[in-house]
């Protein structure tokens, strides 16, 4: 752990935030006194979201056998402007 007045970090600030971004923790002193920690910041585990959350909500609900079919032609007139 490395300790620097402001005026250091003012001077070599991309480099401490390189020290920073490999892992090391800098404190940041105002006259030799700690007045603040920059450390990384801890990376997000992403989760896969898992199917079928509301299937007990739900329980009925079926994807219709038709819902990858192209729209009608009348509708598909709203999308386009044709219809208003």
């Amino acid at each position: 752990m490395q300790q620097l007045n402001i005026n250091e970090v003012k001077t070599h600030l991309s480099g401490i935030l390189a020290q920073v971004e490999k892992g090391e923790t800098v404190i940041i002193c105002k006259r030799n006194k700690p007045i603040a920690e920059l450390k990384p910041i801890q990376k997000q585990q992403r989760k896969k979201r898992p199917l079928g959350l509301l299937k007990k909500k739900y329980p009925d609900f079926k994807i219709p056998d038709d819902f990858n079919n192209p729209l009608p032609d009348d509708i598909l007139a709203y999308f386009t402007g044709e219809k208003e």
